[in-house]
């Protein structure tokens, strides 16, 4: 088991007050995150799915209607819903269960047939997803169908009339799906960024950049208290949360007491990483810009050694982890503006 540096003793109060167990609850309930897929009738739900899926498991046929009941699978404890069609009698028990799933859901897939267009019936539907506090996702499917030189006036089209971005793809060819709209979803949250890291192993690299740039981005904002100590346990509390959920997407089962030890691990020495930040905010001016700098820079560094870590299967040992921590901040230190995470 990895060991705790004793220069970590000075900081263990502050570890104290942040509540573990709810934060090891919080992100066992991000791998169970529900991924709904919903449409009106015959507008390729099932082929979608299949797709996303891997192999045919939804009923696809030209017939409009003919998913019946709500087809569930689940690869790990992320779910995958496909729906009945949205297109019939208002109250009706198959669009009943379409609302059901969808309210459920931590993020919704609206499918539209692209060669239906986009009718009054879907924007109403988008609406209500909307209204329900629900992410929504639009893809404009069976653009294989649509000439080239017409799909720019269809998505156009698309988009105006729901007055958001519209992801053109095709589920039969496969056009679309992986590159965008599997990158568009993992980017949206990050509850689904973890579900679906942990379930598709393809889309691991994708899922630990998201989780790793969110994490990255709050610790910056958390860096700006600029009265010390302040906001060290939310800090901590929050890179913390992030080794989690990389380990959750490498299926990892690790407590908050093993990442708080791959953590102390990595920085070798955190209690004066973190003693350092906050002596940054005693410099005369914005010194509070500059431990945000340093927040920013470690909490990105941890993430990358952490992903090293569990990809090499916890082979890298204690340096080869410093190696790569100190190597990130080093490349963050010089080139501040760098997106990549």
């Amino acid at each position: 088991m990895l060991q705790l540096p004793r220069r970590l003793d000075d900081i263990r109060a502050v570890f104290s007050v942040v509540n573990w167990r709810d934060l090891e609850a919080e992100i066992d309930a991000e791998t169970r995150a529900r991924l709904v897929i919903v449409g009106p009738v015959n507008a390729g739900k099932s082929s979608l799915f299949n797709v996303l899926q891997g192999h045919d498991l939804s009923e696809v046929s030209p017939v409009p209607g003919t998913t019946r009941q709500l087809i569930t699978e689940s690869f790990g404890p992320f779910t995958l819903i496909d729906t009945p069609g949205l297109g019939e009698a208002s109250g009706s028990e198959r669009s009943q269960l379409a609302h059901e799933a969808m309210q459920r859901a931590d993020l919704v897939i609206l499918v539209l047939d692209a060669g239906a267009g986009v009718r009054e019936a879907d924007v109403q539907f988008y609406r209500e997803i909307r209204e329900a506090g629900k992410a929504v996702l639009v893809v404009l499917n069976k653009l294989d169908l649509i000439k080239n030189r017409e799909r720019a006036g269809v998505l156009a089209d698309a988009e105006h009339k729901l007055d958001t971005t519209v992801i053109g793809i095709s589920a039969k060819t496969g056009e679309g799906v992986a590159d965008r709209v599997m990158r568009v979803v993992i980017s949206m949250q990050p509850n689904i960024a973890v579900a679906l890291g942990h379930a598709l192993p393809e889309y691991r690299r994708r899922a630990v950049n998201r989780v790793i740039r969110e994490a990255a981005s709050i610790a910056g904002g958390i860096a700006l208290e600029p009265v010390p100590l302040i906001d060290v346990p939310l800090l901590i509390s929050h890179q913390l949360r992030m080794v989690l959920r990389i380990a959750a997407i490498y299926g990892e089962p690790l407590n908050v007491q093993h990442a708080r030890e791959l953590i102390s691990t990595i920085a070798g020495g955190v209690g004066f990483r973190y003693l350092g930040e906050q002596a940054a905010k005693f410099i005369p001016g914005p010194g509070w810009l500059v431990s945000a700098a340093f927040a920013v820079g470690g909490t990105v560094a941890i993430g990358k050694a952490a992903d090293a870590y569990f990809e090499s299967e916890k082979k890298l040992d204690a340096r080869q982890l410093q190696a790569i921590y100190q190597r990130v901040r080093r490349r963050k230190q010089t080139k501040p503006d760098d997106k990549r995470a």
